[in-house]
Formats: structure tokens, sequence, C-alpha cells
């Protein structure tokens, strides 16, 4: 059964840092894609990162710069470190396995002062 079990969400100021973490378990973690989104109240959910197998990321406009996100293959870990945070960074971040199609209970991030 695969699970995603994302945390490191929390309140933080404006300008700050956080990262998120999601651990990962019943599926081929190495062979898989993994992905970052988010989803603000009365928004729709956005992808924000995406880091392929062999390590290579992309990420949404709004974030270039000051997200970052990270594999490690051997923990069965993808991490989203977020630096610089704005208020309209505020989501709930979900972590999302493509391949098969699974998606993580979510951490809420508020970014306020």
């Amino acid at each position: 059964q695969v699970q995603l079990v994302e945390s490191g969400g929390g309140l933080v100021q404006p300008g700050g840092s956080l990262r998120l973490s999601c651990a990962a378990s019943g599926f081929t973690f190495s062979n898989s894609a993994m992905t970052w989104y988010r989803q603000a109240p009365g928004k729709e959910r956005e992808l924000v990162a995406t880091i392929t197998v062999l390590g290579v990321s992309v990420y949404a406009d709004s974030v270039k710069g000051r997200f970052s996100i990270s594999r490690n293959n051997r923990e069965r870990t993808v991490f989203l470190q977020m630096n610089s945070l704005k208020p309209e960074d505020t989501a709930v971040y979900y972590c999302y396995a493509p391949r098969s199609k699974s998606w993580g209970q979510g951490t809420q991030v508020t970014v306020s002062s």
C-alpha cells in the first residue's frame, strides 16, 4: 500500500524558512518522480516543484529562486526547502507520486507576522 507522509509545516514570519519532508513507502521510490503541490484557501491546487528520477528539478515561476526540491532515495524521502517565504505561500502543501497517482495528507504552511 502506497503511503506518503508529509511533515515540517507550521507558522513562520515573512522572510523566514521551512523545510518540508515527505516520507514514502509501498512503491519503488527510486523509480518515481516526486512532486510537491499546494492549495491555498479558495484556490485550485497548483504544482510547486517536481524532481525526476535523475534528480532534475522543475519549479513554478512563483517559487523559482526561493524553493528547492531534493530527494534522498536511501531514506525514501523528498524534501522542499522554502526560503524567503511570503504570505502568498500560505497553503496546504501536498506530496504526490505521479507513477502511483498517490497523494499525502498535506501539511499546513502559514506565513504571517
